[in-house]
Parts: structure tokens; C-alpha cells; sequence
């Protein structure tokens, strides 16, 4: 997923089932088709590249922070070490009050 402005185009479901072959070549070229149902968004239509970059970001889970995303290209290795050993600094006490 680019990090960029992405347009984004919802469509009622049964409008992109008469324009399925459009909506996917959108889709590959990297719009996002949100698709609704009654006017609630449903599901969406993504490229194949982004569908991956999701399940990096899902198989990343919340708990291993920018070690588990970083990686997937050459040289990363070395950034994965560094993002590793950086040590977080310690929780901020709250003020007390009063």
C-alpha cells in the first residue's frame, strides 16, 4: 500500500456486479473500490501488491511494532537490527494533581 493519496471509489454492489471487469482493472491499478451495501461500505477491491502489504501488516500483529513491518527488500536486514535493538524509553509518569 503506497502511502500516498489513493482515490477511492465506492460503488453499490449491485452496480459493480453489472461492471465487475471494470471495477477490477481499477482495482489493478491501484484505486481502491469500496464496495456498499445499503450504503454501508461492505468489502473492497484492492491490487494483488496491496492484498500482500495487508497480510504483512496483519502477520505483524500490534506487538512487535515496526520490526515485524520492516523487512521485504534488499539491505532491510539491517534496518530490521537496528529497529530491533532500539530500546524504547521508559512510560512518562502522570503529573500528580493537586
Amino acid at each position: 500500500m503506497n502511502s500516498g493519496t489513493r482515490a477511492t471509489t465506492e460503488i453499490p454492489i449491485a452496480e459493480a456486479k453489472a461492471k465487475l471487469s471494470e471495477c477490477i482493472r481499477r482495482a489493478e491499478g491501484g484505486e481502491v473500490i469500496l464496495l456498499t451495501r445499503h450504503g454501508r461500505a461492505a468489502v473492497a477491491l484492492i491490487s494483488a501488491s496491496d492484498a500482500e502489504q495487508v497480510e504483512r501488516l496483519r502477520a505483524a500483529g500490534p506487538d512487535k511494532g515496526l520490526a515485524g513491518l520492516a523487512g521485504g527488500w534488499p539491505g532491510s536486514d539491517e534496518l530490521v537490527d537496528l529497529i530491533k535493538e532500539h530500546r524504547r524509553s521508559k512510560p512518562r509518569s502522570a503529573p500528580r494533581l493537586g
